[in-house]
């Protein structure tokens, strides 16, 4: 009997680890054909499809109509995470109806959004003129930052087999005491 609770909580726990950012219900409307890809070439072309993207917060501005997020998109992982920060197919323009906090929702924090494509804006980037494929949010996911971790946890510069208990923290070199 116990190996048979033991067995079902250890499935529990890992198929909790599995869940997606986004509510099933939502996820059941996302078209999963539709890339960003696509969608930046001709954001029209989508007009009221729901589509799954996300990457890194690039502004947050509260207006009337609720608040836009400005996103560089990166690829996302099988749970919505975005990932590889540093390839991004372009920008999108997500608006949420309602306020969404500028300090909470800043500049270099990740989201995934599901949203209904409402066409494109165009909006000055630099000297530019940028064509934004724009959403109006169904559900939004704020990652947790991740902090790196303390120094007594790193490595360096110590060597892998010298870590913090038997290296000198006044010595410039890391070396152990024996």
């Amino acid at each position: 009997m116990m190996k048979r609770v033991f067995i079902l909580g250890m499935t529990l726990i890992f198929l909790s680890g599995c869940v997606h950012a986004i509510s099933r219900d939502v996820l059941r409307q996302v078209d999963k054909k539709i890339t960003f890809s696509e969608l930046i070439k001709d954001p029209n072309a989508y007009r009221g499809k729901v589509v799954l993207l996300g990457g890194v917060i690039v502004k947050a501005v509260n207006k009337k109509e609720g608040t836009l997020l400005e996103v560089y998109q990166t690829r996302l992982d099988r749970e919505g995470r975005p990932v590889q920060l540093d390839i991004s197919e372009g920008r999108f323009l997500a608006l949420y109806k309602g306020l969404l906090d500028s300090e909470i929702y800043r500049k270099g924090r990740k989201v995934t959004i599901a949203g209904v494509v409402q066409g494109e804006k165009v909006l000055p980037l630099g000297e530019i003129e940028y064509h934004y494929p724009y959403l109006l949010i169904k559900e939004i996911h704020l990652w947790k930052e991740e902090k790196p971790p303390p120094c007594e946890l790193c490595l360096y510069p110590c060597y892998p087999w010298w870590w913090y208990p038997w290296c000198d923290p006044y010595w410039p070199y890391c070396r152990p005491y024996f």
